[in-house]
């Protein structure tokens, strides 16, 4: 016995010890630290958050709400912190098991003491008010938006991806208010004022993918799908409405249809809703049970164009795909959100083939996603696929194109070296061994890696862990018969480094009467095309004419005048794009590549590439050119596009060629002739505008000096019924008034955080304050727009620091401008990396044309 006891005793002593000297977190910062969440993940399992919210109809009331947060903790060697970025004022009451605890709320964090604690389940009762932040509160609607560390702007919570739980929300609101949340109604009570709902168990999902929206919104359910969905939208245009609703039900089946196919995994959740909100800061985000939409991506009528429909159908497919990749099997860390984007786009392409059976779908990814990635990968500011994250308060800024854009091409050539079905086989396999987990990408690596015998770590180095892009040399020797003696084609790293591609893709040798087409795979640096050996001395020589490979090859200045005439649309799509992408190079003269657009807008029949290159063509006017090279320049390109948009085309090429020339037809003819169609003087045959076109078409005379513009855009109010319309009329309104004193107090407005609540509108706001045409006097803005930057990280969603810098100092080429960015980065050296990585993706044009210069 007496031993016995002396053992106890030991072990006690030694528990103390053990708990007293166990190595502290680093629980002194804001935001959700690495190591703190590392840490947590372990010490707590089992959460279910009970949370009520009480909403008033009066914007500016609070909103009081009530937590229980239930959860097993399993460790005791450290206090539990909960993320909670308010202030202290707003938390009123904290009862832990039953006892009233002290308020201690500290580096953004609720501290509950260990002693206040026990091991197994505990819980914690919190009256407080709600963080209003990501609550998007408007006159008469709200909704949350919580991506990806926003939760906790809201209401006190384990706001980290691998920390699961369920979600029991009770919600009062009033009664002239619909309410959605991500569970099904379990039951409502009406009030004197207000009713209540109450909602089901949630299933389990990580804090960023909670939500709810409330508000006078309009609710339809669908009617001929095989899954019941109920929609909530704001949309008051009839036509749109009429045109609409239909496709957006069926868009949704066909979707979740295809993905319990291809993933062979049932859909996960109890149900499948969505709201579409006016002015929404993304296209859409996939809430689990609760989708949120902008609504002007869904809702079209009569006047859209092929590609526009294609582009809901893409969008849905994107948010309906994340039901299985990123809310099913969910990112263990956010330096992997990478990957719930790439599957969500990847399987979008996938889902929308067989419904658009009409569109070439080589053609559609390589015009949706190449332009894009290679308008970062070029940039001094690129970034890997996957990168590191320290904090998660700094995740926002892992967002952009390499992830959305250059992801999917990785994945293309990914499946290509894996082919298809074992590629599939590889996905399905992902999904049940992660299903309501967490996972990282080593994990998708090591399933794939059984499929395969490509070393995937060494691959994935290169293309996910590393950025940049190749670059590609052709070495050429022909004999004395004119034949090939030797093809060698090498890849050089764009910046400088060692590392080479692994991809496939095809060459093609263009000779007078016949072309040659040879596949390649280059896993080498140097690749020896050996199928070209013998070949006779082609009249051109057209890399990549699959469109497959990624990177900028050799091009002749010679043959870019003989784009037009390829016949197969890949092809001639990716020779404009590799033309473009080595004019921003400097290997091909802007002037060159101007005169070969200005003919391809002629000539172009594919309204896939016509937008293409008509987005060329305008970037290289507005960010390429000189003011004396514009002015040159100026009277072709407008007689160019009014030309063709005279002559009999399709309504998609109509709209395309429309959309190119009211952007840049600011000379006095142009003006007058913009004004005529706006106000329906001058019909184009098949050209077909909606209200909200004659709303852009009033803005842009305005933006353009036309001698009537406070005429023209009196009256393009007057025509607007939809309130939400109105109200964004009104708030853009100031950026197009002549006087530019009126413009920069505007901007100088967005000084306050609650101007800037509507990011999508500041940012058209921007856009027409810093306008090409405008830049003689807004220049004196543009320090402002750096020294809100990294307030805007701090109080934005995750798309609006790019977006903020693109519609500010990202349309500016001068001397002036350029000299403001180097003096901001070179006085702030703790800028944060990925913030830093922005504004250089933002401010290429203006390195470029200084390089030039």
């Amino acid at each position: 016995m007496k031993k016995c006891i002396v053992y106890l005793l030991m072990v006690f002593c030694y528990s103390c010890a053990e708990k007293n000297t166990a190595k502290p977190i680093n629980f002194n910062s804001d935001g959700v630290a690495l190591d703190l969440a590392t840490y947590r993940s372990s010490q707590v399992k089992n959460v279910v958050y009970n949370l009520t919210f009480s909403i008033p109809k009066e914007k500016e009331a609070p909103i009081a709400s009530r937590l229980t947060l239930e959860a097993d903790v399993n460790d005791l060697s450290h206090p539990l912190y909960l993320d909670f970025k308010e202030e202290k004022s707003a938390l009123q009451k904290i009862m832990v098991n039953g006892k009233k605890i002290a308020i201690v709320h500290e580096n953004e964090h609720l501290v509950v003491p260990v002693d206040a604690l026990h091991l197994g389940r505990n819980s914690i009762t919190i009256k407080f008010t709600a963080g209003e932040l990501s609550l998007n509160r408007n006159h008469d609607y709200l909704y949350t938006l919580l991506v990806p560390d926003r939760a906790r702007t809201v209401f006190p919570c384990f706001d980290q991806p691998n920390i699961k739980a369920v979600y029991l929300v009770t919600i009062d609101a009033p009664k002239d208010w619909e309410v959605l949340s991500g569970a099904p109604l379990a039951s409502t009570k009406s009030n004197e004022e207000s009713i209540t709902y109450n909602f089901e168990p949630s299933d389990k999902m990580s804090t960023y993918l909670f939500s709810f929206v409330a508000g006078k919104f309009k609710k339809t359910e669908s009617q001929d799908t095989g899954r019941i969905m109920n929609m909530l939208f704001r949309e008051t245009n009839e036509e749109k409405i009429t045109a609409s609703t239909g496709a957006i039900f069926e868009l949704h089946q066909s979707s979740l249809d295809f993905l319990e196919a291809y993933t062979d995994y049932d859909f996960p959740f109890k149900k499948f809703d969505f709201a579409t909100i006016p002015g929404f800061q993304y296209g859409g985000m996939e809430h689990t049970g609760a989708i949120q939409y902008r609504e002007s991506s869904l809702f079209l009528d009569n006047s859209a164009t092929r590609s526009q429909e294609l582009a809901r159908a893409k969008l849905i497919a994107h948010e309906t795909a994340h039901m299985w990749f990123g809310n099913l099997v969910t990112m263990d860390w956010f330096n992997d959100v990478w990957m719930k984007e790439v599957f969500a786009n990847f399987m979008a392409d996938k889902i929308v083939n067989p419904v658009f059976t009409d569109v070439d779908h080589d053609l559609q990814f390589l015009t949706s996603h190449y332009p894009r990635a290679y308008g970062v990968d070029r940039t001094r500011g690129t970034n890997p696929i996957r990168q590191d994250l320290d904090n998660l308060k700094n995740a926002g800024s892992l967002y952009g194109s390499i992830i959305y854009n250059k992801a999917p091409i990785m994945m293309r050539q990914l499946e290509l070296a894996l082919g298809k079905e074992k590629f599939k086989q590889g996905i399905r396999e992902y999904i049940k061994t992660y299903a309501n987990g967490n996972a990282d990408w080593n994990g998708l690596v090591e399933i794939l890696d059984t499929k395969t015998e490509l070393d995937l770590k060494k691959w994935s180095a290169v293309w996910v862990n590393s950025s940049g892009r190749p670059l590609f040399k052709e070495n050429i020797q022909y004999d004395d018969t004119k034949k090939i003696e030797q093809f060698t084609l090498t890849q050089m790293a764009e910046d400088g480094s060692e590392k080479y591609w692994p991809q496939s893709f095809t060459i093609d040798l263009v000779y007078k009467d016949s072309t040659t087409t040879i596949p390649v795979t280059s896993n080498t640096k140097h690749l020896q095309v050996t199928k070209a050996i013998g070949l006779p001395q082609p009249l051109h020589i057209l890399y990549n004419s699959d469109g497959y490979g990624y990177g900028v090859f050799p091009v002749e200045e010679g043959a870019v005048a003989q784009i037009n005439n390829i016949e197969n649309s890949a092809s001639r799509a990716h020779a404009y794009l590799n033309t473009y992408e080595n004019t921003r190079n400097g290997t091909i003269a802007n002037t060159v590549a101007f005169d070969n657009l200005l003919n391809g807008i002629a000539t172009e029949s594919n309204e896939f590439i016509l937008r293409m290159i008509a987005g060329q063509t305008t970037d290289l006017y507005w960010n390429s050119f000189t003011e004396t090279q514009r002015k040159s320049y100026q009277q072709n390109l407008e007689r160019t596009l009014y030309k063709r948009l005279k002559r009999p085309e399709t309504k998609n090429i109509k709209k395309t060629l429309y959309n190119a020339y009211s952007s840049i037809a600011h000379s006095k003819t142009g003006t007058e002739v913009l004004y005529r169609i706006w106000n329906k003087e001058e019909p184009i045959d098949n050209l077909v505008l909606n209200k909200d076109d004659y709303t852009d078409l009033a803005q842009s005379l305005a933006l353009f000096g036309h001698p009537k513009a406070k005429a023209i855009l009196a009256e393009a109010k007057s025509k607007l019924t939809n309130p939400d319309k109105i109200q964004r009329f009104d708030f853009i309104m100031p950026a197009l008034n002549a006087d530019p004193a009126v413009r920069a107090a505007y901007f100088e407005s967005f000084k306050n955080p609650e101007n800037r609540e509507k990011e999508s509108w500041v940012q058209t706001a921007c856009s027409y304050i810093h306008h090409p045409l405008r830049q003689k006097e807004s220049i004196e803005n543009v320090e402002l727009s750096l020294e809100l930057l990294e307030e805007i990280q701090e109080t934005g969603d995750i798309f609006f620091p790019l977006g903020w810098l693109n519609s500010t100092i990202g349309r500016y080429t001068s001397k002036e401008a350029y000299d403001m960015v180097k003096n901001y980065i070179a006085s702030r050296p703790e800028l944060d990396k990925n913030l830093k990585q922005k504004l250089l993706q933002a401010t290429d044009n203006l390195y470029r044309r200084q390089k030039i210069l």
